[in-house]
């Protein structure tokens, strides 16, 4: 079914939109899973519901939602399938380039109302500076969504004419984003893995090709952009984990509620229904608890930090550490919640197609992600004893 927003009837929060999804989502989980692709009219709906337009700027027709709220949409959407979830984090998270790069560059990107933009973490990959713009060449993985993306980027350094690397006011290589159409890129179907098979992360390459100067910006540091509002004084980074914490919300909600339904049913052999057991009781309301405070504290934080958000300054470092402090903490959470799911509700997890087995592949293979590293422990302690770094996040 296609879905067509209505301002006059639609309810305008994105979390709304999303649940009304839902069903939809759930439908098509097993497809997604097994073609790695978001089906039709799926992916229509999801254009429909504007859930890919969340973070991008009003000024090119997004919704530039607060950051508690984009959380929550991204959280309903990863209960019904997570691969979804993921794609529609990175769709968004991809969309913050938009406030980094001319006005028209941005406009024309998206016009189109179905735009998604992919890419891959930078690497070792360099584009030489050439009048007009850059020459590209490199291979880049971990593409989230690349098979529904309308524009590729990749994230290089620059050699200069002279040969030698651009460097910033910090004295380290700039890293500059190209942005060009998903045609012009070569794809590399590489996203053999044991979860979010859906997303198809897939990697790309492009050689010698050819990207004006109008379609570049670098988002490195959040000074540097060019569209006002409290949105874009969070860190890209910080609204990167912000989406990963969502979709592991999501993943852990769906697997508590499914082994609240199991427990209520099940026996195991020689003993009581699980629901029966004092062990069980304790190690789900634990679970309840730990997850929801986390969610909690993450939601709080956003909702302090965008009260006290101007339209032009970036945020500080303690409040960027708040924000990585808080979605690290949510992470973890959220995967001990779907282990404690998995692992009590027996061999019922273990069968493909059970309401556990796929979910607990995809929040494994979203714990080895960069946004859940415990390193981010190790960087917002240090920033809390006073221990401040140059650039943080």
């Amino acid at each position: 079914m296609t879905i067509p927003t209505r301002p006059d009837i639609d309810p305008p929060d994105p979390v709304a939109r999303a649940r009304r999804l839902g069903p939809a989502i759930a439908a098509a989980a097993e497809t997604i899973e097994r073609t790695q692709r978001i089906p039709e009219p799926l992916l229509s709906d999801l254009h429909a519901a504007r859930l890919c337009r969340m973070l991008l700027p009003r000024s090119v027709d997004g919704d530039e939602v607060p950051p508690s709220v984009y959380l929550r949409a991204v959280e309903e959407v990863s209960r019904h399938d997570a691969s979804v979830g993921w794609n529609v984090f990175v769709a968004n998270s991809s969309a913050l380039i938009a406030p980094f790069l001319p006005a028209e560059t941005a406009r024309t990107i998206f016009a189109d109302p179905r735009a998604l933009v992919s890419w891959g973490p930078p690497n070792a990959a360099a584009a030489t500076a050439v009048p007009g713009g850059y020459r590209v060449s490199g291979e880049w993985h971990f593409a989230s969504g690349s098979r529904q993306a309308t524009w590729m980027g990749a994230h290089c350094q620059v050699i200069e004419p002279d040969g030698t690397r651009r460097r910033n006011a910090a004295g380290v290589p700039v890293i500059r984003t190209v942005l060009f159409p998903a045609d012009r890129a070569e794809r590399i179907a590489d996203w053999q893995v044991i979860g979010l098979r859906g997303t198809a992360s897939e990697g790309y390459r492009v050689t010698d090709l050819f990207v004006p100067e109008a379609f570049s910006g670098t988002r490195e540091d959040p000074a540097l952009r060019r569209e006002p509002g409290r949105l874009y004084a969070f860190t890209m980074q910080g609204l990167y984990a912000v989406g990963a914490a969502g979709v592991a919300f999501g993943i852990a909600r769906a697997m508590l509620d499914a082994f609240v339904a199991l427990a209520m049913r099940k026996a195991p052999r020689g003993l009581g229904r699980l629901a029966d057991s004092a062990v069980i009781q304790a190690g789900l309301a634990r679970h309840e608890a730990a997850l929801g405070a986390a969610r909690a504290y993450l939601i709080e934080v956003l909702g302090a930090i965008w009260a006290q958000a101007g339209d032009s300054a970036p945020i500080d470092i303690p409040a960027r550490a708040q924000v990585r402090l808080a979605c690290a903490h949510g992470l973890g959470q959220a995967i001990a919640a779907a282990d404690f799911a998995y692992k009590a509700a027996g061999v019922d997890a273990i069968f493909a197609g059970s309401a556990f087995e796929r979910r607990f592949r995809d929040m494994h293979t979203l714990a080895q992600q960069i946004q859940a590293r415990d390193a981010h422990f190790e960087a917002v302690g240090a920033i809390l004893l006073g221990i401040v770094p140059d650039v943080f996040y």
